[in-house]
């Protein structure tokens, strides 16, 4: 457990309410055994995993029409959480290796889709009234140390 608010699993850190809701999930079953089970309580395949996210987007477009017209998969939902880390301020490779990339390049996919984080740095790097400003002129200790090198 790392503080009160994250406790580590054998393969993601998770944090304290997602694993006390997936308790009820496992019930008795041995830590070593899979947590999420189909009908048959065999372990939930990929292709189970789409169909549950197919079903409950097709549930959430009765009431939310505005879904309906979008592409709902457990990529969407992959996709969408490494968007909300980038957006968050955690570093790239660390989206990298949470998704399981080999490479960065892979991941900078991520980076490059975002323009609410583009516009973002734009306004951070926007130049008021006209000039960059240099405050390392206004330095003559720096300005000295740099011409020694």
């Amino acid at each position: 457990m790392i503080g009160s608010r994250f406790r580590w699993s054998a393969y993601c850190p998770l944090w304290s309410k997602t694993v006390d809701e997936l308790r009820s999930l496992v019930g008795h079953r041995a830590g070593s055994q899979h947590v999420f089970l189909n009908r048959r309580g065999q372990p939930l395949t990929r292709f189970g995993i789409h169909a549950l996210v197919e079903r409950h987007a097709a549930r959430v477009a009765t009431k939310l029409p505005s879904v309906a017209k979008k592409r709902v998969s457990p990529h969407t939902i992959r996709h969408t959480t490494a968007t909300h880390l980038l957006r968050a301020g955690v570093d790239i490779n660390t989206i990298r290796a949470w998704l399981g990339h080999v490479s960065i390049s892979t991941t900078n996919v991520y980076a490059e889709v975002d323009l609410k984080m583009k516009a973002k740095a734009l306004v951070k790097c926007e130049i008021k009234d006209g000039k960059p400003k240099k405050p390392w002129r206004k330095n003559p200790g720096l300005m000295e140390f740099l011409r020694t090198l």
